[in-house]
């Protein structure tokens, strides 16, 4: 089969090595890809908001799967674009319809969904223009810290934990009467702030039945002890822990099935993958959000557990088949170290050449923001590249990670020293 992956990070590289394992692929395209993705199939210029260009590249190359890794194309459409396309109808979409992808492109829908199906959520409110200062009245009145997410999507920036009612206050003007996240604020979801420890679970859905794939935790603060801004994340470990047989039992009754199910109920098209962001409160499992595709960098974990194929999952995902498949779960754990550039999340370099790659034995280097240049690596993104390890537990497979982060060297190298800090 001849497979289009649509994106340039580290999942797109985690997704690609797994795909390339498959006997199923025959030829795999990345489109745009990175340094790392040229290793597994052929990177192919193309831009992901292009979707006529890549309905031709579909049509000329024969494609059976597109893939897309990422969120934007799933929210904008692309399921539908190609499926509602006599030429290119018989392709297999890896990802939701347009309105299935809105769990993720609106968290005003995701919550209203959760509420409608009795999915365990934190409490909420939404605003916009036309109740501003309802708004406003509503955040002087909440216990703190105050949550803040802008509906839209806003590229993992529009979250706002408010330590005080002031900041609270100043967070929800900047959304929605400065346009801080454009169209993506334009409507603000108020939360309860839940206390607990957080994890990421993923399903993959054929729009009747799924299969769960290892569940991970990852970490997104820029620094050591979960302190500083938010990042797109800076490491990740599966299994978690904290998550035995009892507590994920609560999950799959209380969030999977009921999503699966409600989706159905509501004749929404989903198949592909479904990424619940929970926490756990003492004992009890919330959905902090929901995301229309595999996580990053969780896919660089989730995918060295799984030890199914993922292309012959994907088959039977589009034959509607899932029941049918048995998902294995590696009993080794898999940890990866995010390296980032200087300065990241806030303005950072590109094209700084990098060394050491080739030195890095027993890791697998999942690449995110690096391209080739003149024959070398060099950066190319806030998050350069992922350093994932296997272990017999999370503590060796960590001591490797970080042993080959080490001999890795690019000019403002930076990366946490204690991913898994809870679990050592």
């Amino acid at each position: 089969m001849n497979i289009l992956l649509l994106g340039s990070g580290g999942r797109e590289n985690a997704l690609s090595w797994k795909l390339k394992q498959s006997p199923l692929c025959e030829n795999l395209y990345i489109a745009p890809g990175n340094a790392g993705t040229s290793a597994y199939g052929t990177n192919v210029p193309l831009s992901l908001t292009d979707f006529a260009g890549i309905r031709r590249f579909c049509l000329e190359h024969h494609i059976h799967i597109l893939f897309p890794g990422g969120e934007d194309t799933l929210v904008a459409g692309i399921y539908d674009f190609i499926k509602n396309d006599e030429a290119t109808s018989h392709i297999i979409v890896c990802g939701p319809s347009k309105a299935g992808a809105q769990l993720e492109g609106s968290k005003a829908f995701a919550k209203e969904f959760m509420m409608r199906h009795h999915i365990p959520t934190a409490a909420y409110r939404e605003f916009g223009e036309t109740n501003f200062d309802e708004g406003v009245e509503y955040l002087r009145g909440q216990s703190l810290p105050i949550v803040l997410k802008a509906d839209g999507l806003a590229a993992g920036k529009g979250v706002v934990i408010a330590q005080s009612h002031e900041e609270a206050i100043e967070a929800f003007t900047q959304m929605i009467k400065e346009a801080q996240f454009g169209e993506a604020g334009k409507k603000v979801v108020v939360e309860e702030f839940l206390t607990g420890i957080e994890l990421s679970v993923f399903a993959l859905s054929d729009g009747t039945h799924y299969v769960r794939l290892p569940e991970a935790k990852d970490y997104k603060r820029i620094g050591e002890g979960d302190t500083g801004p938010n990042t797109g994340g800076m490491g990740a470990i599966s299994p978690v822990p904290f998550a035995g047989p009892e507590f994920m039992q609560k999950i799959v009754s209380r969030v999977i099935e009921p999503t699966i199910n409600g989706l159905k109920q509501e004749n929404i098209t989903y198949q592909g993958f479904i990424f619940f962001g929970l926490i756990n409160v003492e004992g009890e499992p919330y959905v902090i959000e929901y995301n229309c595709r595999m996580g990053d960098p969780e896919t660089e974990v989730v995918m060295p557990r799984l030890e199914n194929d993922l292309v012959e999952l994907i088959v039977k995902m589009d034959a509607g088949q899932l029941n049918e498949a048995a998902v294995t779960h590696s009993p080794r754990a898999a940890c990866t170290v995010m390296l980032v550039a200087g300065g990241y999340p806030g303005s950072y370099p590109k094209g700084n050449i990098m060394t050491g790659l080739e030195e890095a034995a027993g890791s697998i280097l999942f690449h995110a923001g690096t391209a080739d240049k003149d024959g070398a690596v060099v950066t190319n993104g806030g998050r350069v590249l992922a350093v994932t390890s296997y272990g017999t537990d999370i503590k060796e497979a960590l001591a490797t990670s970080y042993r080959n982060a080490e001999k890795i060297q690019y000019e403002g190298k930076y990366y946490r020293k204690d991913i898994g800090y809870e679990f050592q």
